[in-house]
C-alpha cells in the first residue's frame, strides 16, 4: 500500500515496524536501503497527517478567539 494512502495511525505503527527491523539488523545493504526509503516515505506521510491536524486545530481555536471577542 502506498504511504500516501495509509492513516497517521498506520503510517506511525508501520514506520514503528520498519525502525525495528533497521535497528534489529542483519539486512543486507539493499533490504536495509528499501527499508530506510519506506522509512522516509512513511515519516512524510505522518507529517503531513499532523500538519493538516495542526491547521484544523489552528483554525478551531482562531473561531473561538473570534467567537469571545465578539462577545
Amino acid at each position: 500500500m502506498s504511504s500516501e494512502t495509509l492513516g497517521y495511525e498506520a503510517a506511525r505503527d508501520e514506520l514503528v515496524d520498519v525502525v525495528r527491523k533497521l535497528e534489529a539488523g542483519g539486512l543486507s545493504l539493499e533490504d536495509s536501503l528499501a527499508l530506510w526509503e519506506r522509512g522516509e516515505a512513511l515519516a512524510k506521510t505522518c507529517e503531513q497527517h499532523l500538519a493538516g491536524a495542526r491547521e484544523r486545530i489552528d483554525a478551531a481555536l482562531a473561531v473561538v478567539e473570534e467567537d469571545v471577542s465578539e462577545a
